[in-house]
């Protein structure tokens, strides 16, 4: 099992090293920048209130952090997680302008903060790419304070027939997107491969609440092409 994890975590770092340059170019080609408006969703079904402070785990460039702290005009510090060298350099020198956001090199298993330290906890489309789902659930519910609330926003199961027949065929085509604007597709066969061996929407809800969640529900957006889970500390 820990071979497992460790052959995991390796092939999502070289995943990241290879794309961090055309990352944010690359989600915007290949979902039609509706990536964008999936975490805007994220950030209006959060509601987040001036001095709400936040851990964004897997936190790649920053865009969840951003909108986050534009959300709460500057109020309070966030922390943005992410392990990867590359993406880490990338996402601290993207959003370097926002003085109170922090960033830490290192991953959803082992956070570097007390219990009870923040309101909210995101990751976004990240929990595919975690090598332990439930340890990192568990440290996302132990850094929450009491009512504070965990935030995923993730693909996930497309509920349309006719959808999702057009999804699988478009799927085989974004490798050879990735080959031509990234210079290699195989990171694009692996968020493929990731996204078809992820839970459905109601199975990530189960281990939500198995990890101590309380409330949870989920929320389709695009038909299911992703989803947004929400739990609870309580």
């Amino acid at each position: 099992m820990k071979n497992i994890i460790q052959d995991k975590s390796k092939l999502v770092n070289s995943v990241f090293s290879r794309v961090y340059k055309k990352y944010d170019i690359m989600n915007d080609i290949i979902s039609f920048g509706a990536h964008r408006i999936w975490k805007s969703k994220l950030i209006d079904w959060m509601n987040p209130q001036p001095n709400n402070t936040l851990v964004d785990v897997a936190s790649g460039t920053g865009d969840i952090a951003k909108l986050f702290t534009k959300k709460i005009d500057n109020s309070a510090e966030v922390a943005c997680v992410e392990p990867n060298d590359e993406m880490y350099l990338t996402g601290k020198n993207n959003l370097k302008v926002f003085k109170k956001i922090k960033w830490y090199k290192t991953s959803a298993e082992k956070l570097p903060f007390k219990d009870n330290s923040f309101d909210f906890y995101t990751i976004s489309y990240g929990l595919r790419n975690v090598s332990n789902i439930n340890l990192s659930l568990q440290e996302a519910l132990r850094v929450l304070k009491p009512g504070g609330r965990f935030m995923c926003l993730e693909f996930s199961k497309i509920n349309n027939e006719i959808i999702n027949s057009l999804y699988q065929k478009y799927s085989k085509i974004i490798p050879f997107i990735g080959k031509y604007v990234v210079g290699s597709s195989k990171p694009y066969d692996y968020l493929i491969k990731s996204i078809s061996e992820f839970y459905t929407q109601d199975q990530l809800t189960s281990l939500v609440k198995r990890n101590g969640f309380s409330k949870v529900e989920y929320r389709n957006l695009s038909n299911g092409i992703s989803a947004i889970h929400s739990g609870w500390k309580v």
